[in-house]
């Protein structure tokens, strides 16, 4: 095969990817949408008909399904309700007491952006135009407290105490059947993980047969456009069959999903955050969607059937990770929970990368300069392939007169001339395939390389110097962008120029196709891009002048 065979099937490889990224950050730039002002339609959040209960588990076993209790009256609902604040060293929240649930939680350690450093990233909202909130409660025949039920609790304010690892909040219910029942959250020191703790204390002369649940209720968040962040948004299931099911909103709105798994997690997840409720791992929980009104979507778990005797009690525990989505913390509170940092079908290669990075980075300190050394590394792992492909480009170079002189001999008589080709090739031992390996090697690890700096939370609003403040930001001057696109350049005058004049053209303009697509690109990606392109002109110009200086 001629390298003028070969050339096409590299500008096809080069312009699938174009395709895929161009793509990509069409779906990052939609029409922009206004920012509806989170204060003033509050009172429009709350007044929004709420879920029906989750629908109870179609058991094919002994267990019989909980009835759903009647709801409370929707006047009953658009009531102000009373609320209690949450402080810990990582987070702020708001607990409902109107249903106990988890209506706004705010990352202290993550600001909204670098321009507002003192403004908590806000994850769990009733903003119309980006709802998210956690409920959970109980399910049962002969009433129980869910959420929309009224509790009260002993203080409107818990803040975590110098010294102290553990905050509890309590909630209490009662009705007048003799069954009081307590909702307890635990939060935890240096933690995202949150328990949730029921306690069910039957008075009564019945006894008393429900199961706890965990849900999730967020809208279609609006995208207000002006960041290369696309990534999935939506519900996750976790099973032994299956670690990592994606179930997106219009999954949800066409049918209610429900199964069994045992153990096994759900959640909700976003760009750099996520959200999860993790069930007691050691039975079967039955997990289920819901699509509501006014496009909102319900991803929840309800846990097995448990009876509370007369003159007994009974507890129920469930986990909420709630925060952003580090590899290590996700790790430790569920099995698989890391797996919502999605780096796609290349995970494989984007995992070690990650790893390494983060290990040089805990050396250095800085992850621009850690960028920079793991491109070190990847080209010391790739460099005697790469060696033997710049010596093979080499070769065509310091023979390109003589492979033009081939053309002209023959003319359009192409057996001839690829017959003569393919003599020259076997005569100088050139291989034709070799000048094609460098991008095709550096393809799978740029696209896992997006991928990490896209998906790690850790890489989000860190700075590398000078005017690069974020690395998962574009460049705000464009300056490596630039730079890149004359990497390539230079590198392109070290090859051989295509013998077909159209071919030469297209390579002639791949390096301002390339500069235009990475404008927008995360810089930390760009900075790879250029230092690799740094590190293989510098091995390709030894190589090259060597090959040169030999005689023949």
């Amino acid at each position: 095969m001629s390298l003028e065979q070969i050339r096409p099937f590299l500008l096809a490889g080069l312009g699938l990817v174009l395709i895929l990224l161009w793509q990509a950050w069409q779906r990052d730039y939609p029409a922009r949408t206004p920012v509806v002002d989170a204060v003033s339609h509050t009172n429009d959040a709350r007044s929004v008909a709420q879920p029906d209960l989750p629908d109870s588990p179609r058991s094919t076993t002994a267990e019989a399904s909980a009835p759903v209790p009647a709801l409370p009256t929707m006047q009953a609902q658009a009531s102000l309700a009373p609320s209690v604040q949450v402080e810990t060293d990582l987070i702020h929240a708001r607990i409902s007491l109107d249903g106990g649930d988890l209506r706004n939680l705010e990352l202290r350690r993550y600001p909204v952006s670098l321009e507002q450093p003192d403004n908590a990233f806000i994850l769990l909202q009733e903003r119309p135009d980006n709802f998210f909130i956690a409920q959970s409660g109980l399910l049962a025949a002969n009433d129980a407290p869910n959420h929309h039920s009224r509790f009260v609790a002993a203080h409107e304010e818990y803040q975590l105490a110098d010294g102290s690892d553990e905050l509890r909040v309590r909630l209490d219910w009662q009705n007048d059947k003799g069954i009081r029942a307590s909702k307890t959250y635990i939060f935890h020191r240096d933690s995202y993980l949150v328990e949730v703790l029921f306690r069910v204390e039957n008075a009564g002369d019945a006894p008393w047969t429900g199961r706890m649940y965990g849900q999730f209720q967020r809208g279609v968040p609006e995208d207000t456009g002006g960041r290369f962040i696309y990534t999935y948004t939506g519900g996750v299931f976790s099973s032994e069959e299956k670690p990592y099911e994606k179930v997106d909103f219009d999954d949800m709105e066409s049918q209610d999903i429900g199964r069994s798994i045992s153990g096994g997690w759900a959640a909700m997840i976003q760009h750099y955050f996520a959200a999860a409720w993790i069930p007691d791992a050691k039975v079967s929980n039955h997990y289920y969607t819901k699509a509501l009104p006014d496009s909102r979507y319900v991803l929840g778990v309800i846990s097995p059937e448990q009876v509370v005797s007369p003159g007994a009690s009974q507890e129920f525990r469930i986990k909420t990770y709630i925060g952003p989505k580090l590899q290590d913390r996700l790790e430790q509170a569920a099995p698989g929970l890391e797996r919502t940092v999605d780096y796609g079908w290349l995970f494989f290669i984007a995992q070690p990368i990650y790893w390494l990075l983060s290990l040089i980075h805990g050396v250095v300190g800085n992850w621009g300069w850690a960028i920079i050394l793991v491109t070190v590394v990847i080209k010391g792992l790739f460099f005697k392939l790469s060696a033997a492909s710049y010596r093979s480009m080499a070769k065509m170079r310091k023979f390109q007169p003589r492979m033009v002189e081939l053309k002209e001999r023959f003319g359009d008589d192409r057996t001839k001339l690829n017959q003569a080709m393919m003599e020259l090739y076997r005569k100088e031992k050139i291989n034709p395939l070799g000048g094609c390996l460098p991008i095709l090697v550096q393809i799978p690890v740029f696209i896992s390389l997006y991928w990490v700096l896209l998906e790690s939370v850790e890489l989000r609003q860190a700075g590398f110097m000078f005017w690069v403040q974020d690395l998962s930001a574009h460049d705000p001057y464009y300056v490596l962008p630039v730079l890149m696109g004359i990497s390539m350049l230079i590198q392109q005058r070290l090859n051989p120029a295509p013998p077909d004049p159209v071919q030469a053209k297209v390579m002639m303009a791949l390096p301002f196709i390339f500069t235009f697509m990475f404008l927008n690109f995360p810089s930390g990606l760009v900075l790879y891009w250029f230092v690799n392109n740094v590190l293989s002109i510098s091995q390709q110009w030894v190589i090259t002048r060597r090959i040169e200086a030999q005689p023949g």
